[in-house]
């Protein structure tokens, strides 16, 4: 009996098993519940759910022209944000990895918009791009801040990468910070007795080792930017004309708004397919460039 208590199969069944199921119930019976009604043309309300097929997939592929012009936004915005809030976080660990008086408040001062919600942040920005930026344009005569910020497709879409890179490039400084850290310092130093660059040596040293860092900040950064509908939502809601209006908000309008709750899940379904098979490719080749230290 107590050989029988102490196996192994008894103890993961009691450590693992509440999890286990906690897991089940939160993320895989919605998940299946999901796919079943993308199957349907439930509204969200009634308790009838009739069974359409792939009729759903069929609109989604044919006779739904905003879906398309979501997913190219949605494309668009993903490539400029994870490109230049990674660049951009690099560059602030980088700088701040060095032995700097001020480093520490200036990596607070770096991570603290990446506390605040999407929500929040999206109304702080409105209100700066429609009244602040009027402000400082009225004062100082530089067109830059007499932009139509939100009112036109081309500067909506930059207002959105500005709020989203300045958002999140300070948690992805803190991954690169871990990454630098562990860099040898005796190598650094024999490249430069060697007579290599600082830029030799971060190119040649330095990036090959934190390539684990930049697979988890892509990986990351890549999931954000399509999942992208907090900020969406409060900062353009989708305007002018739609041009802004994100995968994550579409299928929103269309299962809630619409009414449309089957054609909604199976809209939601794809989008999962999508980000799936990128977020794999994408880890797949960082994982090749990595190396051993």
């Amino acid at each position: 009996m107590k050989r029988w208590l102490t196996s192994q199969a008894v103890q993961q069944t009691v450590f693992v098993g509440p999890a286990l199921l906690v897991y089940a119930v939160v993320m895989v019976l919605p998940f299946l519940l999901g796919l079943y009604y993308s199957f349907s043309d439930w509204n969200g309300v009634s308790s009838r759910i009739g069974w359409v097929g792939l009729q759903n997939y069929r609109t989604i592929l044919t006779a739904d022209p905003d879906f398309g012009r979501s997913f190219w936004f949605t494309a668009r915005f993903t490539m400029a944000v994870v490109l230049i809030s990674n660049v951009l976080g690099f560059l602030i660990a980088y700088l701040l990895s060095k032995p700097l008086k001020t480093r520490n408040l200036l990596r607070t001062i770096f991570f603290m918009p990446n506390v605040l919600g999407g929500l929040l942040l999206g109304f702080i920005w409105q209100f700066i791009f429609t009244q602040s930026f009027a402000s400082i344009g009225r004062i100082t005569g530089l067109g830059f801040f007499n932009l139509s910020w939100l009112g036109t497709e081309a500067t909506a879409f930059w207002a959105l990468v500005i709020v989203s890179v300045w958002q999140g490039a300070g948690y992805l400084m803190v991954i690169y910070i871990a990454g630098l850290t562990n860099v040898p310092k005796d190598m650094l130093e024999a490249a430069a007795i060697d007579g290599a660059t600082s830029l030799q040596a971060l190119r040649h040293i330095v990036l090959p080792l934190i390539m684990p860092a930049v697979t988890v900040c892509l990986f990351l950064s890549i999931s954000w930017a399509f999942k992208s509908f907090d900020l969406n939502f409060s900062l353009t809601q989708g305007g002018p004309y739609k041009s802004t209006e994100s995968i994550a908000m579409n299928i929103y309008f269309e299962a809630f708004k619409n009414n449309r709750y089957g054609l909604g899940t199976a809209k939601a379904f794809v989008f999962f397919v999508v980000v799936t098979v990128i977020t794999l490719i994408q880890v797949t080749i960082t994982k090749k460039k990595e190396v051993e230290m």
